[in-house]
């Protein structure tokens, strides 16, 4: 887990087994679906992440040659139970990997810090560009006796000798409990996305004024899971190449609408994707 490597798009995080009510399993985690959007944008995609290498290595086979993964072993891979969606989603942590390793030295265009469990240590080593975070993973807590997700508070924005984080996503209803993080993200100058499904998306900086601007509606939407991932990956990525802060929740939007357009993981797409979504909703003149 210590090698350097040079990556254009790395997430951190714990790669989920995700179990649904029906009894099927499949891979999740913000690390997973943000990684498989970078990788289908063009990027070289690296995600570090800790669990039990062989289950890992089987849950990730359909995707083995779009990006590259390094398994720090754990006695457990994290898996939750996963009930319902949207906003009225619920998980449940069934099995923890704990944190994942802190020696950590990266080599990437793009960090991504991807919490799902609280699994980030308190620091990491290396080099990055631009550095983004999703902070659902810091924002949770659960019990020992029944293992149910609930909202928690976190302490501080995670630390990186790379510098501090340029770009926040965070959805609505974790806004409550990631207040402080958002207000120390902003004052340390990073720009901060407040998604709400397909309520307006909410943008934030210390230059600029709160901007709002409407979601396109998406009439085919079948299944939510992971778009929130796809948009910030999608962010990052636009931001990173030069887009203004419209113009990259904009093509977030609109990654995260082809996500929804079918089930799974399989249904990310690639830029021309999102692109010919980017024209379909742009406003006529």
């Amino acid at each position: 887990m210590n090698n350097r490597l040079h990556y254009h798009y790395t997430t951190v995080g714990h790669v989920t087994v995700d179990v649904f009510e029906d009894g099927s399993r499949r891979p999740g985690g913000t690390a997973f679906y943000s990684a498989l959007q970078a990788a289908r944008l063009g990027l070289r995609t690296l995600v570090l992440t800790a669990g039990v290498r062989r289950e890992l290595d089987a849950l990730l086979a359909p995707y083995r040659d779009e990006f590259d993964v390094q398994v720090a072993e754990a006695e457990h891979t994290t898996t939750l139970l996963t009930l319902g969606a949207g906003a009225e989603r619920r998980q449940r942590v069934l099995a923890w990997a704990g944190p994942v390793s802190a020696e950590l030295e990266l080599d990437t265009q793009i960090l991504h810090l991807a919490p799902v469990a609280r699994e980030l240590p308190a620091r990491w080593r290396g080099e990055a560009r631009f550095i983004g975070l999703t902070p659902q993973g810091l924002a949770r807590q659960w019990s020992e006796q029944d293992g149910w997700i609930v909202p928690a508070t976190p302490r501080a924005l995670p630390q990186t000798s790379a510098g501090p984080v340029d770009a926040i996503v965070v959805s609505e209803h974790e806004r409550a409990s990631c207040q402080g993080l958002i207000d120390e993200g902003i004052r340390t100058g990073a720009l901060v996305a407040i998604t709400a499904g397909a309520q307006p998306t909410r943008l934030l900086a210390a230059e600029l004024e709160q901007l709002e601007f409407d979601v396109p509606p998406l009439a085919d939407a079948v299944d939510d899971l992971g778009a929130g991932d796809v948009f910030a990956a999608a962010f990052f990525i636009a931001l990173h190449e030069g887009r203004s802060a419209v113009e990259a929740a904009s093509f977030a939007n609109a990654a995260a609408a082809v996500r929804m357009r079918a089930h799974g993981a399989q249904a990310i797409g690639g830029r021309a994707q999102i692109e010919a979504r980017l024209r379909l909703v742009a406003p006529r003149r």
